[in-house]
């Protein structure tokens, strides 16, 4: 089953997991949802100091973890593509230790993306063994904290 604007809008869980919508982009839709989650970041970056959006963060972890378990029965996809809630709460996580400025968002983005895509060890490995919603966010917040390091790893010697 693909999803289209009639099946998210069925669920709240369905809205959440395939990203507001961003999932539906025809290419590249866990890109798209990385991007969507930039300009959502800025705006809970605005109203929250770190703790409570790191708190924002957490509890959309978890939530995901439901989103995702609700949307990919209901696809018959576990872990299907257009589900990219796991990309948003990852993207966010990275910017809020990522310096706010637009050249080094644009970093962040590139390396999550990167390591999302990769997948390097352990990241594959728990992609393939770790099933339902968790295994959708798990691998996602992995590939988050590898982007990390090397972004600080950067900041440290060009920031």
């Amino acid at each position: 089953m693909q999803p289209d604007l009639k099946f998210i809008l069925r669920h709240p869980a369905h809205f959440f997991a395939i990203g507001f919508g961003s999932g539906l982009s025809p290419v590249a839709p866990g890109t798209a949802g990385s991007l969507a989650a930039i300009p959502l970041y800025l705006i809970l970056a605005y109203f929250l100091p770190l703790g409570p959006l790191l708190a924002v963060v957490g509890l959309s972890f978890v939530a995901g973890v439901w989103f995702c378990e609700v949307t990919g029965k209901a696809l018959g996809v576990p872990d299907h593509g257009g589900m990219v809630w796991d990309e948003i709460v990852a993207m966010w996580l990275i910017l809020a230790f990522t310096p706010p400025d637009w050249s080094w968002y644009a970093i962040a983005f590139l390396l999550f993306r990167l390591f999302d895509i990769w997948k390097p060890f352990p990241i594959r490995y728990f992609d393939q063994h770790v099933k339902g919603g968790f295994g959708v966010m798990l691998d996602d917040l992995l590939a988050a904290g590898y982007a990390l390091a090397v972004l600080k790893l950067l900041e440290r010697f060009y920031g």
